[in-house]
């Protein structure tokens, strides 16, 4: 298999009847051929001895390892951003590269935070096991909300670079602009000076919503339940996924395993039975709504009083998803007013179906997914 750049990726895909021409999208393909092109001339990473007489060479004849200029993609939701990002890393043509939600990254940091608990400077500890493993990072949905995590990412990013790892990511918010109004956002900055030291800031807003366009094209909720709703909601799936969907992938949600009918990056399809009639719990959703801007819920049955419990947790998955802005669409047995009949959840399900109801609304469609 030959391997293609960037340029060349974005090219060919160009061709494609569902592929539309974005000169912002363009100008951003530009920036990972150079980068590409940059790191297919970086040495790769060595180890052992070789390592030691690398670096004394640098300490005789004064140098300091190479930096590679990385990447920051920003701009409104539905831009293509995912879509940059997995194109660049499928180019990639070795081994040592990570891509990886933000989130789960930074999940990675904090375990191993736990397991170098009492050991002097773990961070330095977990930004070398980085470099040990790949000479880049991709992200996406670069996001901070957490004062636990703006605290660790100032001397992280100094510790990964200072290793000479370079980063690629995408985030709705330019550099600037993150961790606004956050509790002492003081200590935070350094880390957004080192991003715009160590990475070419480029906006990719330009006047094409891709995801807006699919899901307002889409029919948020399917009834009844027959083989044209299945047959839409893979279609919406494939339309919204930036790469191939991982079928009957299982997946890990606070330390216990789902199954989905399908996964990929940001999008997820599931049944019913999977989310809401075994034991889930809140945080269970919480992280869902955390890791995915889409999900699809495919086979929902009609609700009442023998079924409570089930009742009460797609109430829970609902608010849940409401509240970080993640787009559902749901096939159902019955229509959206009839998902709960004759129970003692009849007020709540009031509540829910008023925020499923606003969920199909272009305002809800076009805001930003908060992970």
């Amino acid at each position: 298999m030959i391997n293609l750049s960037p340029l060349e990726k974005y090219q060919r895909d160009l061709e494609r009847d569902d592929f539309q021409y974005d000169a912002a999208q363009e100008n951003a393909v530009k920036n990972l051929q150079r980068l590409y092109e940059d790191l297919q001339n970086k040495p790769l990473p060595v180890t052992g001895f070789k390592k030691v007489l690398n670096r004394w060479k640098r300490v005789v004849a004064k140098q300091q390892p190479r930096m590679t200029q990385g990447l920051y993609f920003w701009g409104g939701v539905g831009r293509g951003k995912t879509y940059l990002v997995d194109t660049f890393y499928d180019c990639l043509p070795f081994k040592n590269k990570t891509r990886v939600h933000f989130h789960r990254f930074m999940h990675r940091v904090h375990e191993e935070m736990k397991s170098l608990a009492g050991q002097e400077d773990p961070l330095k500890i977990i930004a070398k096991r980085f470099a040990d493993e790949t000479c880049i990072i991709c992200f996406d949905e670069f996001f901070v909300s957490d004062i636990t995590d703006a605290m660790i990412l100032g001397t992280l990013f100094e510790e990964l670079f200072a290793h000479n790892v370079t980063l690629v990511a995408t985030s709705n918010i330019i550099p600037d602009e993150l961790y606004r109004n956050g509790l002492q956002r003081a200590r935070f900055l350094p880390a957004i000076k080192l991003i715009n030291e160590h990475c070419d800031v480029v906006n990719v807003d330009s006047g094409i919503d891709y995801r807006l366009r699919t899901l307002e094209q889409a029919e948020i909720f399917h009834f009844p339940l027959d083989e044209q709703a299945n047959i839409n909601l893979n279609q919406y799936f494939k339309q919204l996924s930036v790469e191939e969907g991982k079928v009957g992938r299982t997946i890990e949600i606070n330390n216990r395993e789902l199954s989905t009918i399908q996964e990929s990056d940001g999008v997820v399809h599931f049944e019913f039975n999977e989310l809401c009639e075994s034991a889930r719990s809140q945080s269970d959703y919480m992280e869902l709504s955390r890791l995915y801007h889409t999900v699809l819920l495919a086979n929902v049955t009609q609700m009442n009083v023998d079924c409570d419990d089930a009742a009460r947790r797609f109430i829970a998955l609902v608010d849940e998803f409401y509240e970080r802005n993640v787009k559902l669409i749901i096939s159902s047995a019955v229509p959206m007013d009839d998902l709960y009949s004759h129970g003692g959840l009849e007020f709540e399900f009031k509540r829910c179906l008023s925020r499923l109801q606003e969920m199909q609304s272009h305002d809800y469609l076009a805001s930003e997914h908060l992970p």
